[in-house]
């Protein structure tokens, strides 16, 4: 038999679970660190002191039509279908259907969706003017001609984890060839202890900035706890006006995330520069001249050249705006081709 490779994991996200449990089952010993106290990355889930279920970091619902996807990921959870749905509260408190469809048209005039719908909130979440803007950030959910009130109409399997993102990810990690260490950095001492490293963090800090930092959007979460059943008909509402959040949540609102029958929590989503949030980095910036994409790439070709034994993976280290179906996607064929490249018995 050959001898089992080494293997270490930075980040205890989807990306990282994801390829911690695939290497584990072609036997290869991996050890996830992450620097959070918690496992699940952005997905991680909790219960509050009212009984109702919170997504630490923004709601995460997943879709998709990556039916090989939802086939890994249905190994380590059940499922409560779930199709989202989420309205825009007009200036008048009047709540409209978002992505903007026939009806919501009507209402607003067809000539005014832009500048009510996508400008305040595009230029809140991206720091930048609509113009310069990546097109592809602002058209991931087109304008329709139809009635359709669902938030993802085309994905084929829709729903969230019965029992959370955090149960999902511990059954995941569950394998005897995976070892989790929370609270821990890494450092560059540890690139001589492994075979390989699957790194999920941001390249350029890996880099200490070698060639300057990467821009990221970050988002400050204000939670509420309300003494009332319940304020919004759906568990997401976004704001068209130009005050600083651009949304709220109502976690109740999400199938089993609490009946609580007294109180709700509301998390209202405040979007800045990163380096306004503990560096806390969730999305990659792109620009419309495509500047920040050039310095990633000079950043992934050194790497490329000088640490064959790094695979950068996930939404962080690809600098990638992804959906969860698509770090699962992504992490799949990068610990796939890792695995046909390096162990003999594949």
């Amino acid at each position: 038999m050959p001898t089992q490779k080494n293997v270490l994991i930075v980040g205890a996200g989807l990306s990282g679970c994801t390829i911690a449990r695939s290497l584990a089952e072609a036997n290869v010993q991996c050890t996830v660190i992450d620097r959070r106290s918690h496992i699940a990355g952005n997905t991680f889930d909790f219960e509050n002191q009212f009984g109702i279920k919170q997504h630490k970091y923004g709601p995460h619902l997943f879709h998709t039509s990556n039916h090989k996807v939802v086939e890994f990921l249905s190994r380590f959870t059940d499922w409560t279908p779930y199709k989202h749905k989420v309205k825009a509260q007009l200036a008048d408190g009047k709540l409209v259907t978002l992505p903007i469809n026939l009806e919501t048209k009507e209402i607003v005039g067809a000539d005014n969706c832009v500048e009510i719908f996508i400008r305040p909130y595009s230029e809140k979440m991206w720091g930048m003017p609509l113009e310069s803007i990546d097109p592809q950030k602002i058209n991931r959910v087109p304008m329709r001609d139809d009635l359709n009130e669902y938030y993802f109409p085309n994905d084929s399997f829709q729903a969230l984890p019965a029992q959370g993102y955090t149960r999902m990810t511990e059954v995941m990690l569950d394998h005897s060839n995976i070892s989790v260490h929370l609270e821990t950095e890494f450092n560059h001492e540890m690139m001589t202890e492994f075979d390989h490293i699957f790194h999920s963090g941001s390249i350029d800090e890996f880099l200490k900035f070698k060639f300057g930092p990467l821009p990221y959007r970050s988002i400050k979460f204000h939670n509420v706890n309300m003494p009332v059943a319940q304020m919004y008909p759906v568990s997401v509402v976004n704001f068209t006006d130009h005050g600083k959040f651009t949304r709220v949540v109502e976690w109740k609102n999400l199938p089993k995330h609490g009946a609580n029958e007294t109180h709700t929590t509301l998390t209202f989503e405040e979007p800045c520069d990163y380096s306004q949030n503990n560096f806390e980095r969730y999305y990659p910036v792109k620009d419309i001249s495509g500047t920040y994409k050039k310095l990633y790439d000079r950043y992934k070709i050194f790497v490329s050249e000088n640490h064959p034994n790094i695979t950068f993976c996930g939404r962080l280290g690809l600098y990638a705006y992804l959906d969860m179906h698509q770090a699962v996607s992504s992490s799949l064929k990068l610990s796939d081709a890792w695995m046909q490249a390096n162990l003999n018995e594949r």
